[in-house]
């Protein structure tokens, strides 16, 4: 078959991206400790139980006061309230409080005069402070939040702000969606681990690295990682194993066309369904995505390029989607290209690229096998189909890689 008449046959990019968020599907919900909850989405609104505060404060350092008793007469010290006081405290007409911030409100009083605008001598209070208004430097009820009303929404993120605000209402458990498990299997038979020496015909082991920073990056997890040799009957056991443990698979290798490429008829034999398989893009032209039940397969290609090239095109907005986050994809910018890059039209293709403030540049070392490109670069850039040629000062697609 002609690479023209090959292509034609093959989903697009585009087609392959809704055909994924087709099939995904949110996490159930699952009730996790607030201190773990950072970077999950909300899955259920949050109301408060109570006011917060819960009584009327002091904002300042201070001295509290009734402001409509004062007169612009000195007042008499009666007494002092710091914060955690355990015993209320009262003043009268004539009367003021030592304060300090956070401390309540004697009853009594509805103003504080910051400790810096005052005189004391001996038991009495001068206050200098000619801006002075009734009610200032005081946090009343429900000033932050009151009781009943929405704290935060379903589909929230939940940020370091987030989860202090949500402290702050005495809260210690929260419902979120849950990222989801998974397993990569790693195939070759060419495969060494990293430390060890290399035997003739032998490369070093890399994808798992990859894809297990790339999720740990996320807040992904559990992550486990399996190896299977190019046999169709271990690769098939190893299969087994990963869907029986996992919500997703990651399979790297073994899903083109050569004579130890197991990986799709493995996947029907363990009852997967194959959704779409190759796709007219490169790098990853390979590209399997399956499903069994509500666990996604995803098989990535073995060259070390592809395999990072297309999680963040597709496994990380998948992720995301799953995890409930309101913009599951990379972040998509139009940018001024800063050099030429030549090529034929006829697949989408997705260059290893550098941006700053004076544009995107087209790196070298594009070739599916080089990472470093990618070790260097912070950005993708998308190049269409129908494109041929992108040239200097043409405005192209980049999408951001997470830092």
């Amino acid at each position: 078959m002609s690479n023209k008449k090959e292509n034609s046959t093959m989903l697009s990019v585009e087609q392959a991206k809704v055909l994924i968020s087709a099939n995904t599907t949110l996490g159930l919900p699952i009730t996790i400790p607030l201190e773990n909850a950072l970077g999950k989405v909300l899955a259920a609104s949050i109301y408060a139980d109570i006011s917060i505060p819960a009584f009327e404060q002091s904002a300042m350092d201070g001295y509290a006061f009734r402001y409509d008793t004062w007169k612009q007469q000195p007042l008499q010290i009666a007494g002092e309230m710091a914060a955690g006081a355990k015993a209320p405290l009262t003043i009268t007409a004539g009367q003021a409080a030592r304060i300090f911030t956070g401390a309540p409100l004697p009853a009594g009083a509805d103003t504080v005069v910051m400790q810096e605008k005052v005189r004391v001598n001996g038991n009495e209070l001068i206050i200098d402070d000619v801006e002075l208004q009734p009610g200032f430097n005081v946090r009343g009820i429900g000033a932050e939040i009151r009781a009943g009303e929405l704290a935060l929404p379903n589909g929230a993120l939940l940020t370091p702000a987030a989860i202090g605000f949500l402290a702050g209402m005495g809260m210690h458990k929260v419902a979120v969606y849950p990222s989801p498990s998974i397993t990569i299997i790693v195939t070759g038979d060419e495969l060494q681990k990293p430390g060890a020496s290399l035997e003739y015909g032998q490369v070093y082991e890399s994808n798992s690295y990859t894809l297990r920073t790339a999720l740990q990056q996320m807040q992904v997890g559990p992550v486990a990682v399996m190896t299977a040799e190019d046999d169709f009957d271990i690769l098939l056991q190893t299969v087994a194993a990963a869907l029986s443990a996992s919500d997703m698979v990651l399979i790297t290798g073994g899903v083109s066309v050569g004579n130890y490429d197991y990986v799709a008829q493995a996947l029907e034999t363990c009852g997967v369904t194959q959704i779409f398989h190759k796709l007219r893009q490169r790098p990853g032209k390979p590209l399997y995505f399956g499903k069994r039940d509500e666990q996604l397969v995803f098989g990535l290609p073995g060259n070390p390029s592809s395999v990072l090239t297309c999680f963040y095109e597709y496994v990380y907005p998948c992720i995301r989607e799953q995890m409930g986050y309101p913009q599951p994809a990379l972040p998509v910018m139009q940018m001024r290209l800063l050099n030429d890059f030549h090529r034929k039209p006829g697949l989408t293709q997705f260059l290893k690229g550098y941006w700053d403030k004076e544009g995107v540049r087209v790196l070298q070392a594009q070739e599916s096998f080089r990472m470093h490109s990618f070790a260097v670069g912070n950005c993708l850039i998308v190049v269409p189909e129908e494109t041929g040629d992108i040239l200097k000062g043409q405005m192209v697609e980049v999408h951001l890689l997470p830092v």
